[in-house]
C-alpha cells in the first residue's frame, strides 16, 4: 500500500519517502496532516475513487505504529460500512507493506486538500474516545465531489463498485435487526415494521424513525432503553413511562442542555452523539423514542429478530400500517380533530386545515416512499 504524504506529515512521522508507482490505484492513498478541535488529524484519500478515511486526535505513540494505525482505520471503517469481513481482510492482505512517498501530482493534491475541506465541516461529529473515526469517515465519503469526466461522483459509492469489482461478488454482509416500532395512541393502530444494521448510530436510527414516520425533525427527541426490572409506578407521569411497566436502563438525549436540568429518577443519561444500537442491541430489545416534547409521540420499539447475514448497509421499512400525525397537530386530540376536519369539505377549516397538513408533511403511508426516504438518510448521513 502506498501512502503519498505532504511535506508536513513526512516531517511529522519522520519517514523518509521512496520512489514507488504502485499500479492500482486502490491501494493507494494520499495523506495529509491538519488539526481539528486542536488535536492532530490525519486524513487520506483513496486515489482511485476518493473515499475518506479520518484519523484523529494522533499521539506521539500513535505516529510511531502509524503502519498498524492507518491499516486499522481503513480497516474498521470499511467494516462500519458493513462490507463482508473476509472481503475486508482479503483487501489489507493484498494491500502489502506500507510504503510512504511525496505527493504524486497538483491533481491529487487538490483532491487531497477538498476531503481535508469537507472534513473540517464534520469536526463536531468526531469522538474523543477513538483515533478511529470511522462515522465521520463515512459521512465525508457520502460528500460529492467533482470529476470532470463524470460530473459529481460520491466516493463512498465508488468505493463499494470499486470493492465489489475487486472482490468479485457482492460485497455487503452485516448484523441487523428487525424492529416493530408502534406509536402509542389510544384510538389509532400507526406502526412500522424496520429492518436496521445494528452498527448504525442512533442519531442515524432517530432520521429513519423520522422517515418512517413522516416527521419533519422540527424537534428535540430522546431514547429510553429497558431492561427486565420493573419501574415504580410512582414515575407513571415521566416520560420513560411505558404500559408495561419496565425500568429503564438508561437515557439517551439529544441535546447537551438536557443535563442541566435536575435528574431524580436514578436513570443513567448519556448524550447520543456517536453511540451505535450495538452498544445495547439486541441484549436489550425494548426502547422508546419519544419525539417532540410538546405534542409526546411516544414509539415502542421492540426486538423481534436478529439477523446475522443482512445484505444491505442501510436500514429498510418492510411493512407499516396507519398514517402518522402531522406535525405540531397537538397530541391524539389535536390528531382526531384535524382528522374530523380533513374529509369535510362543508368545514369552514376544510381548505386551511388540508394546506396546512401537507406542509406539515402529513400524507397517506407508502412503504415505497417511505424507503426512499431511509435510503436517503443512509447515502447522505443526514443529520
Amino acid at each position: 500500500m502506498l501512502i503519498q504524504c505532504t511535506k508536513k506529515l513526512l516531517d511529522v512521522i519522520e519517514r523518509k519517502p521512496v520512489s514507488y508507482e504502485e499500479e492500482n490505484l486502490l491501494f493507494c492513498w494520499h495523506a495529509n496532516l491538519i488539526t481539528l478541535n486542536r488535536r492532530k488529524t490525519i486524513v487520506l484519500v483513496n486515489d482511485k475513487n476518493r473515499y475518506v478515511v479520518v484519523l484523529y486526535g494522533l499521539k506521539a505513540k500513535d505516529f510511531k505504529r502509524l503502519d498498524e494505525a492507518i491499516l486499522n482505520a481503513i480497516r474498521l471503517t470499511l467494516l462500519d460500512e458493513c462490507i463482508d469481513e473476509e472481503i475486508v481482510e482479503e483487501y489489507v492482505r493484498q494491500s502489502g507493506e506500507i510504503l510512504y512517498g511525496k505527493t504524486k501530482n497538483s491533481s491529487y493534491v487538490g483532491k487531497m486538500n477538498a476531503a481535508c475541506n469537507v472534513a473540517y465541516l464534520y469536526e463536531d461529529l468526531l469522538l474523543d474516545n477513538t483515533v478511529y473515526q470511522t462515522f465521520v469517515s463515512k459521512v465525508a465519503s457520502r460528500y460529492w465531489v467533482g470529476k470532470q469526466e463524470e460530473g459529481y461522483i460520491s466516493p463512498s459509492k465508488e468505493m463499494f463498485k470499486d470493492l465489489e469489482a475487486f472482490a468479485g461478488r457482492p460485497i455487503f454482509k452485516c448484523k441487523a435487526v428487525e424492529l416493530k416500532v408502534t406509536l402509542e395512541m389510544e384510538n389509532h393502530n400507526i406502526w412500522r415494521r424496520l429492518v436496521v444494521p445494528i452498527n448504525s448510530t442512533f442519531t442515524q436510527l432517530h432520521m429513519v424513525l423520522q422517515a418512517a414516520f413522516g416527521w419533519l425533525d422540527y424537534h428535540l427527541h430522546e431514547f429510553f432503553i429497558y431492561g427486565d426490572e420493573l419501574q415504580d409506578v410512582s414515575l407513571i407521569n415521566h416520560s420513560s413511562y411505558i404500559k408495561a411497566r419496565y425500568k429503564p436502563i438508561v437515557n439517551l438525549v439529544s441535546n447537551e442542555e438536557a443535563f442541566d436540568y435536575p435528574n431524580d429518577t436514578g436513570i443513567e443519561m448519556r448524550f447520543e452523539k456517536g453511540i451505535k444500537l450495538s452498544e445495547y442491541i439486541p441484549k436489550y430489545k425494548r426502547l422508546l423514542y419519544v419525539y417532540d416534547f410538546g405534542d409526546n409521540w411516544k414509539h415502542y420499539i421492540e426486538v423481534e429478530k436478529v439477523i446475522d447475514d443482512y445484505d444491505k448497509n442501510y436500514a429498510i421499512c418492510i411493512d407499516g400500517e396507519g398514517n402518522a400525525p402531522p406535525e405540531d397537530v397537538g397530541g391524539e386530540f389535536g390528531y382526531d380533530k384535524f382528522l374530523e376536519i380533513i374529509p369535510d369539505k362543508n368545514n369552514p377549516e376544510y381548505e386551511g386545515t388540508l394546506v396546512w397538513g401537507e406542509y406539515q408533511g402529513y400524507k397517506d403511508f407508502n412503504i415505497s416512499e417511505v424507503n426512499k426516504n431511509i435510503k436517503f438518510v443512509y447515502d447522505s448521513f443526514l443529520l
